[in-house]
């Protein structure tokens, strides 16, 4: 027997009795009726309290099945109650457990390389001049998504969702559901922001996107979801963060090149300066001893001084001519089979007095074995040269992104054939590398390490 004032509600489906018919103690539905969905109300309050029914009133009842998929229905609407308050509990377990779910990001793979080789060269979302300009971008974003978050407008929610047929309580429950989904959201959308590297922005917001889906599908009873212009400011975010973190680097390279630059062009200056002062100095010596030679008279040996004086003299303009024109200097062609593999040159100039400490520089601690000098020529344009290089071979860098690591999948024969188009003519030019630490350490090496890895082994 029903309380006055609460009528059978039947689920969608089933056979809609009349407003007053109560179900005998211990009736189930028929099997061939759907099971009603979760968190069904059976008892709803009535718009007019009908009189009490007499007991087991046979007024349109619906035919009594026999499945025991749907338990048998209590004539007192305070179970179904109890019925509701443990299904939502049951969902704040669940809600719980995707929170815990979207922090740990368990289920979403972060495959940064695979990403790297998915989206290929960087291309900046939102181009901007420098860091810093990302940077104050970013500030002001952060303040959008506070206002947002303060006026109560990241997450929407219905407002007529009633939690045990009291609306204020469920709108109560509504506010707590949607703080902890915000929470859980933004412990996400924090998280993406702290793993965020410069290539792996596609994989942040496919996280981001899941962490939106799920709380839409766990939010549906209360048609609870993120705002998606609140989605929108944390997608830029991401998007913005990404392309602080690229130009950052890239800013820090270009910086890190310059700085290696100027120290090599400080190096060669003190190095051309050192060698004048000592040509001054041997001339001075030279000429002193020619004046004594002179007082004496001894022709043979004041010839050979003057001689000697000539060639200091030449070694002084020479010396002047490379100090006053920056653009002469030495290219060179090296290789480095062992660190590198095979077919990879690099194609570069130095203007130092003695070009192969530059040589010896790059093979320092840094890589396995000494590179390997296929040509070494001086030239009064050394710059033009070293850029014509760089362009008949272009297409073929090994780092297609910074232009000054100046590496290239070619071999010496060809560097070798535009070389010769350019210059018309070269004394030496070795095609084979000698290797010869690098042969000597493989026969030491394990078996399965001792073939070269390189791109056209």
């Amino acid at each position: 027997m029903t309380p006055a004032g609460y009528s059978f509600n039947a689920p969608p489906g089933w056979q809609v009795p009349s407003r007053d018919w109560v179900p005998p103690e211990g009736w189930r539905p028929d099997a061939s009726w759907p099971p009603p969905p979760d968190g069904w109300e059976f008892w709803i309050r009535s718009a007019a309290a009908p009189p009490p029914p007499p007991p087991q009133a046979a007024v349109d009842a619906p035919p009594s099945g026999s499945s025991d998929a749907v338990p048998a229905f209590s004539s007192e609407p305070s179970k179904a109650v109890d019925t509701e308050v443990v299904a939502l509990r049951q969902r704040v377990s669940e809600l719980e457990a995707e929170a815990a779910r979207l922090r740990n990001s368990a289920t979403v793979e972060l495959d940064d390389e695979r990403i790297l080789q998915e989206v290929g060269i960087y291309r900046y979302h939102h181009p901007l001049e420098n860091a810093a300009e990302y940077k104050a971008e970013l500030s002001d974003l952060s303040h959008q998504i506070k206002d947002m978050v303060k006026a109560g407008d990241a997450v929407l929610a219905s407002d007529m969702f009633t939690f045990n047929n009291s609306l204020a309580k469920g709108r109560k429950m509504t506010a707590e559901f949607s703080k902890l989904m915000l929470r859980a959201y933004n412990a996400e959308a924090d998280n993406c922001v702290r793993a965020l590297r410069a290539g792996n922005v596609v994989t942040a917001k496919r996280r981001l996107e899941s962490s939106v889906t799920a709380i839409a599908r766990l939010g549906t009873m209360m048609e609870m979801r993120i705002n998606p212009a609140y989605h929108a400011l944390r997608l830029r975010e991401l998007e913005l963060t990404a392309d602080y973190l690229m130009k950052l680097q890239v800013e820090k390279e270009e910086a890190r090149e310059e700085r290696e630059r100027l120290r090599e062009e400080r190096k060669a200056a003190q190095e051309l300066a050192a060698e004048r002062a000592r040509l001054d100095k041997e001339r001075e010596h030279y000429f002193n001893a020619l004046q004594a030679l002179k007082a004496s008279g001894a022709p043979a040996a004041i010839a050979d001084l003057n001689e000697r004086l000539q060639q200091i003299d030449n070694a002084i303009e020479q010396n002047d001519y490379r100090t006053a024109n920056i653009r002469a200097g030495y290219v060179y062609v090296i290789s480095n089979r062992g660190a590198f593999g095979p077919n990879i040159v690099k194609i570069g100039l130095t203007r130092r007095l003695e070009p192969m400490d530059r040589v010896r520089e790059l093979g320092d601690a840094s890589v396995p074995f000494p590179f390997d000098v296929h040509a070494m020529f001086f030239a009064d344009d050394a710059v033009t040269v070293e850029a014509d290089l760089h362009r008949a071979f272009a297409e073929r860098r090994v780092n297609m992104i910074n232009q000054r690591r100046e590496f290239f999948f070619a071999t010496p024969a060809e560097v070798r054939a535009v070389l010769l188009a350019q210059v018309g003519n070269l004394l030496e030019f070795a095609e084979e590398p000698e290797a010869t630490q690098y042969l000597q350490s493989m026969r030491y090496w394990p078996t399965e390490r001792a073939a070269p890895s390189g791109p056209n082994a």
